[in-house]
């Protein structure tokens, strides 16, 4: 989906959203009696809270146990600025009640950077216990004194109140839709399916993480904040340690980062039991609801709502496809852009280094020990600016641990790594990637609910022009970039996470076997749209791989690895034909190469 398609997308959803959150402020007040419109107040209060658990849950995928720990900041801040008479009013107190809950999700949020899964997920429900603890043993404000918490005039009445907190939904809803069109929210998708591939495209996983620890805690304290202006006054029992875990189950089921599913954990978390008790239906079906939703989430793995929209996406993608002519998931362009296969005995020849300029990657005895095994020792090369240069070696020689260890996510190695003369040895691997060291990975992690022109952005890290993004997905043979990652096939796949890498202009791109799984023609042609990267996209290229022919139709020159060593560095062709090389690489000095 192209920028203009996607924005007129998402201007027809803003108005259909729109639309339903005036109807109900409309239709809500007018024609339910008094008691509904409290629940109804109650839904959309906890829907609010539920969105926390959208940004924290749903689009980073942490488990965070803590959320209404945070709304019971927000609501502490709320009534004690109600006791104080503080000015500014009840709308003003709601903001400095989220911005209160800020810190707090910051520093429950640095655990992240070193544990994750289940153990941070103790860590945050530790928080949620602590926070019980200090909670019952200490009185909410306005408790002593019975000083109930004024709402503004405006909304007092139930009436009222339940327009408020539709517009404070809404207004969240709609910062929350902007922020996941930034690189900062489509990051978080991928940083859900991979930390390391969110580093190596230059995102910040430490300021991700906080980041969204952050925005979760100040939308969760504004929900707090607007259930102390429901009840007037709040005890610790609304925000015990066992309402975390249980929205905590919802929001994996149902998926809050969506309005939609906000408003459904909303409904389903907050006031199921008791519409099903006025209804006069028995509980148990609450139960089983949540039981057919548990069997459903297992089933697809992902929550409902994600589930809903992507097939909402793939059926607009296969409409797309069957009216316009589309490009093959891996095929190749036409035989006349291709140049033709180049000679066994004519290697490729890329653009020559700018005279007088540093190379664009430089590494000087490197080696990396893990214990009492030495998996590089003494690995020097060179990658000149404008050239194609080729890594290999049979499996276990080193080489992925020399992309790891120059990329920055192996530390502690010995050596010099220096990227167009500037020593980046003290960087980190977001940080490297950000100066102009891009790599990609044997097993590709995309999000799948991205469409490629999203995933381009978050390697670009710009927003790309839909006709740079085209010429790129284009040029390595990929599919119609407005088609869901779901969409596209493994293959395919790892053609996207190369131009990823080369959409962001880095200095140098490091590609780890980026044919694997590709035909031998797929592979061929790889190859020679690679020779062109330098010249067409100012990007030098490492390229890791085993298939000779590749190799020999993209580098222009070979470094060769062995048990960690260098046994041989220099241009393709002469490499290929050396007997070491081929006893080393190929198994015997007497098989031709070519």
């Amino acid at each position: 989906m192209s920028l203009t398609e996607r924005l007129a997308t998402d201007r027809r959803a803003l108005v259909t959203g729109l639309g339903a959150a005036v109807a109900a402020c409309v239709l809500v007040p007018a024609l339910l009696p008094p008691y509904w419109v409290y629940l109804a107040i109650t839904a959309v209060v906890s829907a609010v809270i539920m969105q926390s658990y959208g940004v924290i849950v749903g689009r980073v995928g942490v488990m965070s146990l803590c959320q209404m720990s945070f709304a019971s900041i927000g609501a502490w801040v709320v009534l004690r600025l109600n006791v104080a008479q503080a000015p500014g009013g009840f709308l003003v107190w709601l903001v400095l009640g989220g911005l209160a809950a800020v810190p707090v999700g910051v520093a429950i949020g640095l655990p992240a950077l070193r544990i994750r899964g289940v153990n941070l997920a103790v860590v945050t429900f530790g928080f949620a216990v602590s926070a019980d603890i200090v909670l019952n043993a200490n009185q909410f404000p306005g408790m002593s004194e019975l000083k109930t918490l004024e709402r503004p005039a405006l909304f007092e009445d139930d009436g009222g109140y339940f327009v408020l907190v539709v517009i404070v939904f809404t207004v969240l809803a709609l910062g929350l839709a902007l922020l996941n069109r930034t690189r900062l929210g489509m990051s978080w998708a991928e940083l859900r399916h991979s930390e390391r591939a969110a580093a190596a495209h230059g995102v910040s996983v430490a300021r991700a993480k906080l980041a969204a620890f952050a925005i979760s805690a100040f939308v969760a304290g504004v929900g707090g904040g607007l259930m102390a202006g429901q009840f007037g006054l709040v005890v610790p029992g609304n925000f015990a340690m066992m309402q975390s875990l249980a929205l905590f189950a919802v929001a994996v089921l149902i998926g809050p980062h969506n309005p939609e599913g906000a408003v459904m954990g909303g409904v389903f978390g907050a006031v199921m039991a008791t519409v099903l008790e006025k209804l006069d239906l028995p509980q148990d079906l609450g139960g089983m609801l949540f039981g057919v939703g548990a069997v459903l989430a297992l089933r697809s793995g992902v929550s409902q709502t994600d589930f809903t929209r992507a097939r909402k996406r793939e059926r607009a993608a296969r409409r797309f496809l069957e009216t316009h002519e589309a490009r093959p998931a891996a095929g190749l362009p036409a035989a006349e852009d291709l140049p033709g296969p180049p000679a066994a005995s004519a290697p490729v020849e890329s653009a020559p280094a700018a005279a007088g300029g540093e190379p664009a990657l430089t590494v000087r005895g490197l080696t990396v020990r893990y214990g009492s095994v030495t998996a590089l020792e003494g690995v020097d090369l060179t990658v000149p600016r404008g050239a194609v240069v080729g890594l290999i070696g049979p499996n276990g020689a080193g080489k992925s641990t020399f992309i790891a260890a120059v990329t920055g996510f192996v530390g502690g190695y010995e050596g010099s790594v220096a990227l167009v003369g500037s020593p980046i040895d003290r960087l980190s691997p977001s940080a490297r990637a950000t100066r102009g060291l891009r790599r990609t990975f044997q097993t590709t992690t995309i999000a799948p609910e991205l469409t490629q022109y999203e995933y381009l952005t978050i390697g670009a890290g710009r927003r790309l022009a839909t006709e740079e993004a085209d010429e790129l997905l284009a040029f390595f043979g990929c599919p119609p970039g407005r088609l869901p990652v779901s969409m596209v096939d493994a293959g395919a796949r790892r053609l996207l996470d190369v131009a990823a890498a080369v959409a962001a202009r880095p200095a140098v791109a490091l590609l780890d076997e980026p044919a694997a799984g590709q035909s031998a023609a797929e592979s061929l042609a790889l190859g020679r749209r690679l020779a062109q990267v330098p010249a067409r996209f100012g990007v030098s290229v490492l390229l890791v791989e085993h298939d000779m022919d590749l190799v020999q139709a993209a580098c222009s020159e070979v470094t060769v690895l062995d048990f960690g060593h260098v046994i041989a560095t220099g241009p393709t062709g002469e490499v290929l034909a050396d007997p070491t090389v081929m006893a080393a690489y190929l198994g015997t000095a007497d098989v031709p190469v070519g």
